[in-house]
């Protein structure tokens, strides 16, 4: 039988970010029913008071809101599939990590089975949980979101209801991670290529942190430009810049490190200038990377 209970949930999936979510709720006087396909991850918050179901569908008989904590969709059609008798009436929380695609496709399995799908795209690692200026994204129909708000904040205390669409939380998820993994990436870059010539990470760490830290004004300043269309060669130019990351790959080259990424960097640039845009900005390339008209 289902909780009615506004202060009870369940949390499937108990990674360390599924065990945050658990710990938050249990901090906030929720009444807390977890499962995990290894149950013994479930020992420490079980300790604290939650409750350890003994499989996936009495997990979800026992409260309308289910959280679900999982490497990817196929581990949740993994995970529920089997329990699909359970699904009808509930809420799921999906903070597991796909495409926009396949959140859609999970709405509408769930929806097939009598549940309704929340996407959300949570913005901060385990230690960010339960956290009032951590954030997460969420998409699916409205009024479910607004009648779960307050569990929501206790996930993250910054809540951002993108729309109906199921699969735009799971969208600005993955375009964080576009920019998080492809930064970090090139800080490696920066790292491998200073301690070549006898540099250590703390070496360079302050130059590497004002870099970042200018990156947000280049945001600005470029957003409205690439929405307008405009790529005029005013401030910068396509040809300078593939000078630059030119002399970028050259030097990593030198040191005799990888070059992979700085060599992809450079092929942009390259297809740019072949596609005639060499006296226009650098912001050309969003038009060089978008998608091919039909």
């Amino acid at each position: 039988m289902s909780s009615s209970n506004q202060q009870s949930v369940t949390v499937i999936g108990l990674g360390p970010m599924g065990q945050a979510m658990a710990g938050a709720f249990l901090d906030r006087g929720y009444d807390v029913t977890v499962w995990n396909r290894t149950a013994s991850r479930a020992a420490d918050l079980v300790a604290r008071g939650a409750v350890l179901a003994p499989n996936a569908a009495e997990a979800l008989a026992a409260n309308e809101l289910v959280i679900l904590s999982l490497t990817d969709y196929d581990a949740m059609y993994a995970t529920l599939e089997p329990a699909a008798a359970a699904l009808s009436g509930r809420t799921l929380v999906n903070l597991s990590s796909d495409t926009p695609d396949k959140a859609r496709a999970a709405a509408r399995w769930a929806a097939e089975r009598g549940a309704v799908q929340l996407t959300g795209g949570v913005t901060v690692p385990p230690a960010g949980i339960g956290q009032a200026e951590s954030s997460t994204f969420y998409s699916g129909p409205r009024a479910v979101f607004d009648q779960h708000r307050p569990a929501l904040e206790v996930i993250t205390g910054r809540t951002d209801h993108r729309g109906e669409d199921p699969g735009l939380a799971a969208l600005m998820y993955q375009i964080g991670m576009v920019m998080f993994w492809t930064s970090m990436l090139s800080y490696w870059q920066a790292v491998v290529l200073a301690d070549a010539n006898g540099l250590t990470a703390a070496d360079i760490l302050p130059h590497a942190v004002e870099t970042a830290n200018s990156l947000p004004g280049f945001f600005s300043f470029y957003a409205e430009r690439i929405d307008a269309g405009r790529h005029l060669g005013d401030v910068d130019r396509l040809a300078m810049g593939k000078a630059s990351v030119e002399h970028v790959l050259h030097t990593n080259a030198d040191a005799g490190v990888d070059t992979t990424l700085p060599a992809a960097v450079v092929e942009l640039f390259r297809r740019g200038m072949d596609a005639g845009h060499a006296a226009d900005s650098f912001s050309t390339l969003v038009e060089v990377m978008k998608k091919a008209e039909a």
